[in-house]
Formats: C-alpha cells, structure tokens, sequence
C-alpha cells in the first residue's frame, strides 16, 4: 500500500524566472512506495510528485511520440477533433513554433520536478552527515536531479546546475552539461541500493541512465553534428549495461505485453517506473486510451471508458514489420506485434453483406469479468461491446456480453470501424475518425471509469529489454558484431508465453537492423526520437513530414520561458533554428 503525505506548501525557486516571485505550490497527496512516515520520506515525494502529469499525452508522452515516424495525429472529423491549435501537425512536421503548448507544458512540468529535486536536496543536506536514511535520501534525489537534466538535455540541449533555492540556475550546454550530469550519477550511483522497486531511483536505474548518457554522448556533445562514438564511450556503454544485467535482479518478461499490464509493478523487466499503483489522485490511462477508437469500450464494467480516436502509427512505421516478415504477417511471427486475446469466431469473420443496419444477431458472447480487448498494432475491423450511446449500459444476453462489429456513428454517417493503413495530414476535411492502424500497448486500465483517469500500470522509462540493445549497440559501433547479435536475439528468444509467435533468430546484425530491432521493441515507449537522432533518420522524409533540417533536432525554448528570464541579459538563448 502507498502512504499519502499532506506536505505543506512549499516555496520553490523557479529554475529559469530569474527576478520572477518564487514559485509557490502545494503539494496534496504525493506519495511514495514505503511504509513510512519519518521526514526522510516526506521531503522526497514531491520530488517523483510531478511525474505522471508530465509524462501524459499533452505533454511528454505527445512531444516524444507525434515527433518521430511512429506516431501521427491528424485532425478528425471535421478538422476539429484533435487539431488543438495545431501543436500536434507542427511536431509531426518538424515546424514547432516557440509557443507550442505541448512543448511549453513539457517544460514547465520539466521545470517543476527539477525545482522540487532541488528543494529536496536544500532539505536533506543538513541531515545527510547524521541520518543514514537522509544520506540515502539525498542520493536518490541527487541522482533524480540527474535524470531530470539528462531529459533537458536531450529535449532542449541544457542543463541546470543548481544547489540551492537561494542561487540562480547555471545553464550548461555541449560538454559542460554532459559533464555535471555524469559526475551526478557517479558521485553517488554506490551509495544506492535496489532495495526500493521500479518507482524509486537505484543503482540499477542510475547505471542504465550512465550507459544512455554515454551512448547518447556524440549526440549531447554536438546536437546538429553527425555523431561520434567514441571507444571510450561505447566501453562506458558496456560497463554499465554489464553491471545491471549482473546484478541478477532483473529478468525479461516472457509475455512481451505483461510489461505494459496493470500489475506490471512487479514485473522483473522493469527498472524505472513511474508508480502508478491505487494513486488514485494523480494516476492516468492515458497511454492505454489515447490511441484507440471512440467507439472501442474496452472494460464491460464501465460504459463511459472509451478511447479517444487519437494517434496512429505511420505507414513508413508499419512497412518495417512487413520489410521484416515479407509473405509472413508479423502478428503470425512476432509476439511483440500483436496478442489476441479473443477471437471472432470463423462463421463471423466474413462481413460481405453485412451491414450496422443488418447485423443483429451477428455477434457472440463472452465473460465481461475477463473480456479484454487484442493489444498491440489494430488492424481492419475492430470488434468489441457495444452500447446504444456513450453511458448506457452494453447488450448482454444471459449475462454474457455481445461482442460485435464496432459501430462508429459521427458526423451524420454510420459505419464500422475499420483502422486502414493509409493517414496522413493532408486532408483537413477528412471526416472519417477510423483512419490509421491504432495501437494499444499498455493496457486499458481496470481501474479507469472513463479511460482517462486512473490508470494502474506503472509507466516504464527503462526495462532490462532496452540494457541488452544499448549493449548490443555499443559492441555494434565497436566491431563486434557477433556480441551484438547474441545480444538482439537473447531479447527476442525471451518472449516465449506464445511460442508460435516467438521472434525468429535474427542472423546477421548491422546498424540498420538494430534500429529496426529498437522500433519493434521499444515503439509506442519514449524512446523513439532520441534513437532516430542517433541513427541518423531524424532529417528523414515520411509520411507528412518533408523538414529535413537538423537544428529541428532540438525542440524550440518556449517563448515564455526566455520573456521571462529577461531581466537577465542573454540567460535563455532561443535554440538555432527557430
């Protein structure tokens, strides 16, 4: 069980509105994986406080995603369904204006969990020479800090160096940056332990993030450069990955899609997470319904939680599987692709002549306490339960649930969802909301009356999946190809709950290859973006996207943030480019 801490509000320095009032908020309900209540504790939750909100749809999870070839949001219906202003087509096409919400929100939320990480330290300090648990408590949030920085570093370019509420934040670029946050996570990666779960900062988390900041290194240090990758780097690459993977603490999950399960907290792939578990206040579904039809209800006990007709993958993104698997459908060879988990009777399966306004007895039953919807890559005609309007109650006969065709009613025309391959933002018109092949990945959570809200499953930020390809890239870069292989196929040889769909043993590797091996194992997760950079396929053309200029490699500095930090001369320096 968690305990809640009603902290007191805190004065918080903000990180960048230098001669700006502090920034007062107040922290209800935070929460932590412990059985405690001593000071220790308190003063870290806020700290991990922040970080589902900012790692939602409209925010984190958005501006990685519709960023890259994976994912695409074109506006629906009439245009107006999930246009927002445009910040979803800027991002997909590399056009971000500096007063892009989802880049502006990501910062500030950014922005915030430094602030609180720095508070937190400021706290601990006077404890840590005294108080072991606040020595450990001050590593964890030194190491947190850390990890906040490496994601500006990556988004942004920067970094802030800053020890105390009464300072300015130093802004750090290139080298220096790369630096300060690699002497972080040494000063104190042996002063943690792995005592804590995924929700909590570990040895284990703080050495796989020293093997990303170094295979990212070349990137960090020369943002619109081609990168190199150094010896010495790469070596780091393999100590790291090495010391988690023999630590022995953690395993790769044999059913893929359990990674992503509502009780996917103690799933042993699982390295850094944020904890979802019974948070009630805070937690989101919102990996778990952003993508799927409106018409899709995936839970029989809540009919008013649906998806939202949100994002779908890419044509470019799909021919990699097929690029893959040739004649094979990759649902029928890779268990990361797809799992059914029910399946439409084969005297139902052909819809010729079958119509919305025919097709009453054209459906079949199932248990609603276990139904749960296919996962993975949705394709053609979605089937599940249906309901007269969203909030009424679904057809049942015998207390069975009908599982039918989906109907999608909008806009003055009846059809059945039918996810096509083909999207794309040229038609701002378009009026049909099933366009493009959905993805559901995490899974819609059991606990969430409306598919927003409530979300259970732990949000993964670093799996074991993603120690052995950082290994296997490392070994890549240095020669060793065969290393490198044995790596790829250990990851895929794991995923055995479904045998059949076991991915094949993979027999030759390259860089080309392992980039398609991240997409396939990683796709939908926060990886994307930073992996095309260091492939070299940011600047590649794809579906709706033609900008091919490598200062888009960086995000813009919101507007608001450099207005504000004015009264400093030359603080905040907008980012080439924009």
């Amino acid at each position: 069980m968690k305990n809640k801490f009603l902290i007191s509000i805190l004065s918080l320095s903000a990180l960048v509105n230098i001669g700006c009032s502090d920034l007062a908020e107040q922290v209800i309900d935070e929460s932590l994986d412990v059985q405690t209540s001593n000071v220790v504790i308190e003063v870290m939750a806020p700290a991990y406080g922040p970080l589902p909100d900012a790692f939602t749809h409209t925010k984190n999870y958005g501006l990685q995603l519709i960023s890259t070839d994976q994912g695409i949001l074109p506006p629906r219906g009439s245009g107006n369904d999930w246009y927002d202003g445009g910040k979803y087509i800027e991002l997909h096409q590399h056009n971000t204006t500096t007063a892009n919400v989802v880049v502006k929100d990501t910062w500030n939320a950014f922005k915030l969990m430094l602030s609180r990480t720095v508070v937190a330290i400021e706290r601990l300090q006077p404890l840590a020479a005294t108080n072991p648990e606040a020595a450990k408590g001050l590593a964890e949030m030194r190491a947190l800090r850390a990890y906040y920085n490496m994601l500006m570093l990556d988004y942004w370019g920067l970094a802030f160096k800053k020890d105390s509420t009464s300072e300015d934040s130093q802004i750090l670029k290139r080298q220096e940056a790369f630096s300060y946050i690699e002497s972080e996570f040494l000063a104190v990666v042996n002063d943690l332990d792995n005592a804590k779960g995924p929700g909590r900062m570990s040895q284990a988390s703080v050495n796989g993030f020293l093997a990303q900041l170094y295979l990212n290194a070349g990137v960090y240090k020369n943002p619109y450069g081609t990168a190199s990758f150094a010896t010495a780097d790469m070596d780091k690459v393999i100590e790291y990955t090495n010391k988690v993977i023999n630590s022995g603490l953690f395993s790769l999950s044999p059913e893929y899609f359990a990674i992503f399960d509502d009780n996917n907290h103690s799933n042993k792939e699982l390295i850094f997470a944020i904890d979802q578990r019974q948070d009630l206040t805070t937690s989101h579904n919102r990996l778990g319904y952003w993508s799927l039809s409106g018409s899709q209800y995936p839970l029989a006990a809540f009919p008013k939680a649906n998806g939202t007709d949100g994002p779908a993958i890419t044509s470019d993104f799909f021919n990699t599987w097929v690029q893959a698997y040739g004649s094979t459908d990759p649902a029928q060879a890779d268990a990361r692709f797809y799992k059914e988990n029910f399946t439409v009777p084969q005297n139902l399966q052909n819809l010729t002549g079958v119509t919305p306004a025919n097709d009453a007895n054209h459906y079949f039953l199932v248990n609603g306490a276990t139904y749960e919807i296919n996962r993975g890559i949705q394709r053609g005609i979605q089937w599940g339960l249906r309901n007269a309007s969203n909030g009424q109650p679904f057809q049942t006969v015998n207390g069975q649930y009908k599982i039918y065709p989906i109907i999608e009613q909008r806009n003055g025309f009846v059809n059945y969802v039918n996810h096509t391959l083909e999207i794309d933002l040229e038609n701002p018109n378009n009026k049909d909301y099933t366009d493009g092949y959905r993805v559901s990945k995490y899974q819609f959570s059991r606990t969430s009356d409306t598919g927003r809200n409530r979300g259970n499953a732990d949000i993964v930020l670093l799996r074991l999946a993603d120690i052995y390809l950082m290994r296997a890239e490392a070994q890549l870069r240095k020669g060793n190809a065969g290393a490198a292989l044995a790596d790829v196929n250990f990851v895929r040889a794991s995923r055995t709950a479904r045998p059949s769909v076991t991915p094949p043993a993979l027999t030759s590797i390259n860089l080309d290859l392992l980039y398609r091996e991240r997409g396939f194992e990683f796709y939908w997760e926060y990886s994307r973006r930073t992996d095309m950079i260091r492939f070299g396929h940011y600047e590649d053309i794809y579906t709706s996207k033609t900008n091919t200029d490598p200062r888009k490699r960086l995000f813009p500095i919101p507007q608001s943030a450099i207005d504000g930090a004015s009264s400093v001369p030359g603080y905040l320096v907008q980012n080439e480019g924009y």
